[in-house]
């Protein structure tokens, strides 16, 4: 392969993963979204509603990795399509149930499906090009997250207000059944771990894999990259889940599309900067997302009823958060090195738990205290986040990742 073919990026064949990142995020957030109206469609309070959250991130985080060991050999793409298939299925569901006991059991499931792309996703993309592209190719399988925060989710919030909270799940499932189509036509398909190498190989890595999760967190720096990922995801989804009931207090309950879409905006630029460095500066990338939120966080803090500060904070969060996604899983890929898709399912795990636990402890905040006692915890998380980062410079979080597959790095990952 000539160095000017090696250079380019299939996006023809990327866009589709990206658009699964988008189908994923947007299903998960919808609720965040639509919830005064979910609460008065299923007669609970908003704090109930956001427990539809909880309950889409429990599904991921009980799935990714059992899914990941049982479907280990199965070829890649037929597993794709699965679980796009339980996105129709859900998201129609959940747009017509009128139980909110069955709308939690549809929205769980709807994360298992989550959970098996998650654990897919920047493995599929990193299989598409040489080693030392991984991270460009990930950043663009990772694209339609914030295109899901930025104009999903205020679409969905819009087209919720006009014509009801259901319609946006079916716009959600009809979405879900485009993706199907595209990927049939235009994604490959790929051998599962153990198949499709030479003999020698396959029996090696069945030795490895079998204890995968196992394996892959006793590599170095896999623990520091998953202790960053469930300190910054919980304090992003602490603010996000409950965004509307913050926006209430400072008198801009209206105002929820447009602060949606302008963190949304701002993500599309922290995913663009960090698509464009992250192959040579994706720890300076990843202190610098975490220490631009805290400065948000404080902003809003002291924000009260100034609406322009409320809109600054806005921006400057979803520039921080934007290439999170891109940032810790392919710091995790290089960590992981041939663990790759065994770590990604404990990333899947650890990053719903922080969904999770951002519904959760988020609702308690809410009822027992009030908007305000969410900074100090979000202070507190991305202090942690910030050290974790700081002192894994030589695994997790090196100062340098190797660029091209015949620098030592990459031939010592590629022996193992």
């Amino acid at each position: 392969m000539t160095p000017a073919i090696d250079a380019r990026l299939p996006l023809a064949k990327l866009l589709p993963l990206s658009l699964a990142a988008f189908v994923t995020i947007l299903t998960e957030a919808l609720p965040a979204g639509l919830l005064a109206q979910m609460a008065q469609g299923l007669g609970v309070s908003p704090s109930a509603v956001g427990q539809t959250v909880t309950a889409y991130a429990a599904g991921s985080l009980l799935a990714a990795i059992p899914l990941v060991a049982l479907t280990q050999r199965l070829r890649r793409r037929p597993l794709l399509l699965t679980a796009i298939a339980g996105f129709v299925v859900t998201n129609a569901f959940t747009a017509l149930s009128h139980s909110y006991a069955l709308t939690l059991v549809a929205r769980f499931i709807a994360g298992v499906s989550a959970g098996l792309i998650w654990a897919l996703l920047a493995g599929y993309a990193a299989r598409m090009v040489p080693e030392h592209r991984k991270g460009a190719a990930i950043a663009v399988a990772m694209a339609g997250t914030p295109l899901a925060l930025s104009l999903g989710v205020p679409a969905g919030t819009l087209l919720g207000t006009w014509t009801g909270w259901r319609a946006a799940f079916c716009v959600m499932s009809v979405l879900a059944v485009a993706l199907l189509v595209w990927v049939r036509a235009i994604v490959p398909d790929f051998a599962g771990q153990t198949q499709g190498k030479t003999q020698e190989k396959t029996q090696e890595k069945t030795q490895t894999q079998r204890p995968a999760s196992r394996s892959a967190l006793s590599l170095p720096g896999v623990r520091a990259v998953l202790l960053v990922v469930l300190t910054f995801v919980l304090a992003h989804n602490l603010l996000y889940t409950y965004i509307a009931s913050f926006l209430a207090t400072a008198d801009m309950s209206d105002s929820i599309d447009r602060v949606l879409l302008t963190f949304g905006i701002a993500s599309l630029f922290g995913i663009l900067i960090v698509g464009v460095g992250i192959d040579r500066h994706l720890r300076t990338l990843t202190l610098a997302s975490t220490l631009l939120f805290a400065v948000a966080t404080l902003m809003l803090a002291r924000a009260g009823h100034a609406q322009t500060l409320v809109y600054a904070s806005v921006a400057a969060w979803g520039l921080a958060f934007g290439g999170a996604a891109t940032l810790f899983q392919t710091a995790l890929a290089h960590a992981a090195g041939e663990a790759t898709d065994a770590a990604q399912a404990v990333l899947v795990t650890v990053w719903n738990a922080a969904i999770a636990g951002g519904g959760m402890i988020g609702g308690v905040l809410l009822d027992r205290f009030s908007i305000a006692a969410f900074f100090p915890v979000l202070l507190g998380l991305l202090c942690v986040t910030f050290v974790t980062v700081w002192l894994a410079k030589s695994t997790g979080f090196p100062a340098r990742h190797p660029q091209n597959p015949t620098e030592p790095a990459h031939a010592e990952r590629s022996s193992q």
